[in-house]
């Protein structure tokens, strides 16, 4: 039996490491480690409430608005502070446009070099290609010229020697299976979203002044002044910039990112049967209107079982450390509720470079969230399968849709494959309802209500001598919740449970596996020292861990440094 190790397995945003033992070309077992350490729920602590959403922000330079409000809405319902409905649809036009960028990303630059050859790519006919595309959409870019262009440019960077996000892939693996011509399609698709993403991204600038960190975000509201007749406020040209935004956004998922995904996907089949993991799934729900109702319905599915959605309930949730270098108050095999959550490190494995983590023991710096003590996956998927199951109108149709192209039913979606068409589910049905959600500011602006920001309980002098509250939120990776608890008006307790937390959980004191370990199990193996099968399970889940960290003793002295040479 080998045990193999890859680390790091994140193309960006932290340290993931992965252990597998392999037997008879399948992983037989499979660990999750992050070796790495923040803190920040420790920075908060008395802190003023109404700014943790700043500080909290600073958890990821990537997913940059998730916390932002995950924060206020904890604030909120601490505070019990209702906020106007032009506050409301500001917030869901931002968390729109986040996910719908952060899906293209993800596909494009994070996740399809698992299934795409950039060097098949420069054996393909362009004309070919130029076809190829042509049958799958009407987008502007399908000629032969484009694609010989992209396969000339791509030829000069290979020939340069520095290959950069290029450099040290499996080329030539032989679990690759797309032609060259679908390989050059990709490769020019891949250069086209890098410039398309920084453009629609622009939507945060007008809404919040900046990407990343955007700084409107506001207990109670938003801070952007909505005035007609100000160009300082958001104004009637401001929200039509947005408005062509918002279509170029979609046009590209439609016409680019779904034609792609399909015809990846048709090559890859096998894999609606590989990764497939916990069968546990669970979704906070998100996009709330002016009366709280969610667009996205919140749930949880167990046993892979569609036919019944349980209702989430955010007191049965608890964090466990039997296998995570932390400390535990509560004592061995015992989990705290996020309310009464601890960050209190214990670290007991061995200073890096690590040859193999003592799994046995403690093994990762993130913890293991349980529902009623069982693992849950979240992320697109699971918040497709929800929403599917829950009857939602928009997603059954588009699920339908995607199994019947892709020739799969149903139980298709529990698997690697599923969780990376979720993903892309994902992005149209949003890209699709932002439009609406600016039309609908539109409209109360016009009418006269330029209302942003309820200043309700604003006042710390009103506020009860202790509040706590949760703030959830669909993340593009999945379920986020922050909690807080509140004593005479600074923080008392934070903490955070997200996505990658969920999903990269170490065993639990019961010894479930976490939902990458889940997934990897049984997974086939081609060529153990390419290990290309795990990359491709690990990143269907889009992992998400801090870049780099300092940790410091009590007197600022740098303890360790990890960083990316």
């Amino acid at each position: 039996m080998a045990r193999i190790v890859v680390d790091p397995i994140t193309r960006i945003e932290g340290h993931l490491r992965i252990e597998a033992e392999i037997e008879g070309g399948f992983i037989k077992d499979a660990w999750s480690s992050a070796t790495m350490f923040r803190g920040i729920e420790k920075i908060l602590k008395g802190r003023d409430p109404r700014d943790a959403w700043f500080w909290t922000q600073r958890f990821c330079g990537v997913c940059t608005t998730v916390h932002s409000i995950a924060s206020v809405r904890a604030v909120e319902d601490a505070l019990k502070i209702k906020i106007p409905p032009n506050a409301q649809l500001i917030r869901n036009i931002i968390m729109g446009i986040q996910n719908v960028q952060d899906h293209v990303i993800h596909f494009y630059h994070l996740h399809a070099l698992d299934w795409v050859d950039i060097t098949s790519g420069l054996k393909a006919d362009p004309t070919k290609t130029a076809a190829l595309a042509a049958s799958l959409s009407d987008w502007p870019n399908n000629s032969a010229t484009y694609f010989k262009a992209i396969q000339d440019k791509v030829k000069a960077f290979v020939a340069s020697g520095r290959l950069g996000p290029f450099a040290n892939a499996y080329w030539g693996h032989p679990a690759y299976k797309l032609p060259p011509e679908a390989n050059l399609m990709a490769t020019a698709h891949y250069l086209e979203a890098l410039e398309w993403q920084k453009d629609v991204i622009k939507i945060h600038a007008i809404l919040g002044s900046k990407n990343p960190h955007p700084q409107s975000f506001l207990v109670g509201g938003m801070s952007i002044p909505i005035d007609p007749d100000s160009q300082n406020a958001l104004n009637a040209d401001k929200l039509m910039e947005i408005k062509r935004l918002l279509k170029k956004a979609q046009d590209f998922v439609e016409k680019v990112y779904i034609p792609d995904l399909l015809a990846v996907a048709s090559f890859y089949k096998e894999w609606a049967a590989i990764g497939g993991g916990l069968g546990n799934y669970m979704s906070y729900g998100e996009f709330p209107d002016a009366n709280g109702n969610l667009w996205f319905p919140a749930g949880a599915l167990l046993d892979k079982d569609l036919s019944k959605v349980i209702k989430v309930d955010q007191g049965k949730i608890a964090e466990y450390v039997d296998h995570s270098w932390f400390d535990n108050s509560a004592g061995a095999g015992k989990g705290l509720h996020p309310y009464e959550g601890e960050t209190e490190v214990r670290y007991t494995g061995p200073k890096p470079p690590y040859t193999n983590l003592d799994t046995n023991a403690k093994y990762s710096f993130v913890k293991s969230p349980r529902y009623e003590e069982k693992a849950m996956e979240v992320g697109p998927l699971a918040r497709i399968l929800v929403a599917y199951a829950s009857g939602h109108k928009e997603t059954k149709a588009v699920v339908d849709l995607v199994l019947g192209k892709l020739g799969v039913g149903a139980p298709a979606l529990f698997s690697t494959l599923g969780r990376t068409a979720a993903r892309g589910i994902d992005a149209l049905l949003i890209a699709q309802q932002t439009p609406k959600w600016l039309d609908e500011l539109i409209g109360n602006i016009a009418k006269g209500d330029y209302r942003i920001h309820n200043n309700e309980s604003w006042d710390p002098s009103t506020w009860p001598l202790e509040a706590k509250g949760y703030g959830f939120h669909e993340a593009p990776r999945g379920a986020l919740g922050h909690w807080i608890k509140i004593k005479d008006q600074k923080i008392q307790n934070y903490q955070a449970v997200v996505p990658s937390t969920w999903n990269a959980s170490p065993r639990d004191a019961k010894g479930q596996r976490g939902a990458y370990e889940a997934a990897l199990v049984g997974t086939p193996v081609a060529d153990a020292n390419k290990p290309l099968e795990i990359l491709r399970t690990i990143h269907s889940f889009d992992p998400c861990l801090a870049c780099a960290v300092h940790v410091m003793d009590v007197n600022g002295n740098e303890v360790v440094r990890v960083k990316v040479s």
